[in-house]
């Protein structure tokens, strides 16, 4: 038996994998998976043999947030592995899929496919193969189905959004109920987007809603322009690069090996690496350390966790071989360079 997770943060879902990932590839380790107990952000489900990840979360929406022009009802993400149901997770009611695998929703939906394939199909749009890369959009009031080919699995990201700039964009003609599914690529900076969108409506601040739906406004805008421009089909390396950069950013531990990644994008990995390094300058392993150094660097200036925790959660052998890395790069052990970002707050 497994655990069902489902966070309520990026970070949380990020420190999951770390340890999770840890656990399944080298050894059982209780003491990871009692700091995730004790977080109170797991869900027990017996019935369920593998793990399954999801995040999500759904808006209360005021009057004064539509009249922005947009506010965003819900966000969140899903890690569905083969064979796995589908959704994962509960949803609220309005949101879950009747006995026909349909629903109808009252609101406008962008849901983006980064891993794996699928189908989806709606009552103007004819069933349609997605792929990663690909976005679908869903109408208020119109019924669509959709699910992960269960050989695949799929990972998904999606976001809700009401208000008048919408139902404006729909009546002059930029999006239609026909064409509804897009080709973006596996773009390193729409996931990004949704990360901070998730992020600003997990925090709850006040006046997150106008942030994000700027945010999602900007979504929306650059899947007009992709449609419009094609950019999607420059090359098809540059789409296997992005979707290279896409799977090290969400794999920041480093469990999946480079050879894993090539052969998952179905090129060798000689040819992956020499592309990687032609386009991007540095080499897939080079560009895996820099992400490394770059969440190293958040830890130590962000949060308390020790020297010891950061090494082992960037899959680091040992805190010595960290602090070498870490020093190697900066100039400075990992220990003084959080004691100068204290000494300049």
């Amino acid at each position: 038996m497994d655990f069902l997770f489902v966070f309520s943060s990026i970070k949380q879902w990020e420190d999951y994998f770390f340890c999770k990932r840890r656990c399944v590839y080298k050894t059982y380790c209780f003491l990871c998976r009692i700091s995730l107990l004790s977080t109170n952000t797991v869900k027990k489900d017996m019935g369920m043999e593998k793990g399954k990840v999801a995040c999500s979360k759904y808006l209360q929406v005021t009057p004064r947030d539509v009249s922005w022009g947009l506010a965003v009802t819900t966000i969140g993400f899903q890690h569905t592995q083969p064979g796995d149901p589908y959704p994962l997770a509960a949803q609220p009611i309005g949101y879950n899929f009747n006995n026909y695998g349909r629903r109808v929703l009252n609101e406008y939906q962008l849901v983006y496919i980064t891993r794996g394939k699928g189908y989806f199909e709606s009552a103007s749009c004819s069933r349609t193969k997605i792929e990663a890369g690909m976005m679908f959009m869903l109408f208020p009031g119109e019924w669509h189905t959709f699910a992960p080919d269960p050989e695949t699995g799929w990972d998904d990201h999606w976001i809700g959004f009401n208000g008048g700039f919408m139902d404006d964009k729909i009546k002059s003609g930029f999006f239609t109920f026909k064409n509804c599914v897009f080709r973006v690529g596996v773009d390193e900076k729409l996931t990004n987007t949704f990360h901070e969108i998730f992020d600003l409506v997990s925090d709850e601040k006040k006046g997150f809603q106008q942030v994000a739906s700027s945010l999602a406004i900007s979504l929306i805008g650059r899947l007009h322009y992709e449609d419009l421009n094609h950019t999607y089909g420059d090359t098809y390396m540059t789409r296997i690069i992005n979707q290279a950069k896409t799977i090290m950013q969400e794999d920041l531990a480093g469990c999946q090996a480079l050879e894993e990644i090539a052969d998952t994008l179905g090129i060798s990995y000689s040819f992956f690496r020499r592309e990687f390094k032609r386009r991007c300058g540095i080499s897939p392993g080079q560009y895996r350390l820099e992400l490394k150094l770059a969440k190293a660097k958040e830890l130590l200036e962000n949060t308390n966790i020790s020297i010891a925790e950061i090494s082992s959660k960037l899959h680091f052998e040992c805190i010595g071989q960290f602090s070498t890395f870490f020093k190697k790069k900066t100039g400075v052990p990992p220990l003084e360079y959080r004691k100068q970002g204290l000494k300049k707050d």
